[in-house]
């Protein structure tokens, strides 16, 4: 399947004559012949669908796909030795087509998409080929303006050291029945944000699971996990609910992922609750980590929604 999508963004695409055209071969291929500052665009290979991001530091790359499928490849400039970008999963927390630095000379930063309220973000600039920016992703300014077109707040972006792609994996529910487990304890509002795109953390460490919506903490539950968890793995929702988009993260072997389907169980009336909320670009993570815990020495971050000082 995943051959598939990559054949057909390969063979497919017809971007106008003003932007680059795609070359056979594989993606990382065509991702590898472009020059700093170039990108291929071609959104109507995947016209709809939930889309994601992933930034690729070690390639200094940026694959945009939507619905699993690629419809854009992008140079990018990460940031360089003392502000790194950080790795992780992350969502849109807003968006201005004029946005300026708050910290660093009043910079201009075109079609930014926070990613952090520290001040990480996506937004157009100069690409001198090389990591050079305070921690945000530099995008060539016109693929900011055509990405920004696309999307919406609460997208989700996997940022890695690895040059990964996405594997399609059975949308069978990740959630399992009780198992005994009872509801004590948990909480449910989905009153608190009635709209917007659904995020899942799901922690090993603390055995809890936490549901956002539009960024806002909408519940919490206790689960039970069957046996160890030892990396943390992604998961998107596909347009037809029929599929998972798996995602390689920090530190993974592509070929090795864990399977998680029916290991984890929370209570019937909060796997009820989840099941029921769950829609197409739905984002769904689970790491050994505590989520209270202190990330000292660990550069993994797993989607932010609590304000914090700017930094741009």
């Amino acid at each position: 399947m995943k051959g598939a999508f990559i054949a057909a963004v390969l063979l497919g695409l017809a971007p106008p004559p003003t932007e680059p055209t795609l070359a056979t071969g594989s993606i990382s291929e065509a991702a590898q012949k472009l020059k700093p500052g170039e990108y291929l665009w071609a959104p109507d290979i995947a016209p709809d669908g939930p889309l994601l991001l992933v930034v690729s530091l070690k390639t200094q790359r940026a694959i945009i796909y939507r619905n699993g499928i690629p419809i854009g490849v992008s140079t990018v400039s990460t940031g360089r030795k003392g502000h790194e970008t950080p790795t992780g999963v992350f969502t849109v927390l807003q968006r201005h087509v004029e946005h300026y630095s708050s910290k660093y000379d009043n910079a201009p930063m075109p079609y930014m998409q926070r990613l952090t309220w520290g001040g990480i973000a996506l937004h157009g600039g100069n690409l001198p080929g090389y990591p050079a920016s305070h921690g945000c992703i530099r995008l060539p300014t016109q693929f900011a303006r055509l990405l920004y077109g696309e999307t919406k707040l609460g997208m989700t972006v996997v940022i890695t050291n690895e040059a990964v792609v996405p594997r399609i994996a059975p949308a069978e529910s990740l959630l399992g029945r009780s198992s005994g487990l009872i509801a004590t304890g948990d909480v449910w509002q989905p009153s608190l944000a009635p709209d917007g795109p659904v995020s899942i953390v799901i922690s090993a460490g603390d055995r809890r699971m936490v549901v956002l919506r539009n960024g806002t903490v909408i519940g919490r539950s206790a689960v039970k996990i069957d046996g160890p968890v030892t990396q943390t793995s992604a998961y998107v929702m596909g347009a037809d609910r029929q599929s998972w988009v798996r995602i390689g993260l920090p530190g993974q072997d592509g070929a090795v992922t864990e399977k998680l389907r029916g290991r984890i169980h929370a209570s019937d009336m909060v796997r009820q609750q989840v099941e029921a909320i769950l829609k197409p670009g739905t984002t769904v993570v689970v790491t050994p980590d505590s989520l209270t815990a202190s990330e000292a020495g660990r550069p993994m971050t797993v989607i932010e929604n609590e304000e914090d000082v700017q930094r741009d």
